[in-house]
């Protein structure tokens, strides 16, 4: 490995725990410079920007998010293994990577166009899964309904206790982190019943 990709993926692997830790508005790259073991300068080499890095960082997060939902959305699992599959991995993604509601939010608000572009350069083909759902629904196995709506059900479920973390955690947890976390692990299991529950004719 070259020397300067393995500096890069040092640089992008600090960035994604300060990014954690701080958020996006917190992160300060002198902060993630002392993380990576190098001197601002050599960051701003790398990257000439803090929102640069953070793209860079969330793009390393899509490409592998969206490699596991393109084996999950293939349309080799039954309905039921690939909704308890995709809670299981989409809430884990999230419980390492809590930033990105927030940068997906913060890039709304900003600029929908690169976000699409951002998102469309990864984006899983969810069509094997859609007839895998309407296959189930023509043999009587779950009910009839819209398949996207069960796409955007469990997706919902999944994001939205990340996307109001803060208020969460201080209403349902004391403030505790750890107790949220502890949470979201059960809920895994947790969506994926819920969901599956509902489309059980």
């Amino acid at each position: 490995m070259g020397e300067d990709k393995k500096t890069e993926e040092v640089i992008l692997e600090a960035a994604k725990t300060v990014f954690i830790r701080k958020g996006m508005d917190g992160a300060r790259m002198q902060e993630i410079a002392d993380e990576a073991g190098i001197n601002k300068a050599l960051l701003h080499y790398y990257f000439r920007s803090k929102q640069k890095l953070f793209d860079a960082v969330f793009s390393m997060v899509l490409r592998s998010t969206f490699n596991e939902m393109r084996e999950i959305f293939s349309g080799e699992f039954s309905v039921e293994q690939a909704v308890r599959k995709f809670a299981d991995s989409y809430i884990n993604t999230l419980i390492q990577n809590p930033y990105i509601p927030e940068f997906v939010i913060h890039e709304l608000n900003k600029d929908v166009e690169a976000l699409q572009l951002l998102v469309s350069k990864n984006l899983p083909d969810i069509t094997p899964f859609l007839q895998v759902i309407e296959k189930e629904i023509a043999e009587g196995k779950i009910r009839k309904m819209d398949p996207r709506q069960l796409l955007m059900n469990t997706i919902s479920l999944c994001i939205f206790p990340f996307v109001g973390r803060p208020i969460i955690t201080t209403i349902l947890f004391e403030g505790d982190s750890n107790a949220f976390y502890q949470t979201m692990e059960r809920r895994k299991s947790d969506v994926a019943d819920f969901i599956l529950n509902s489309i059980k004719k």
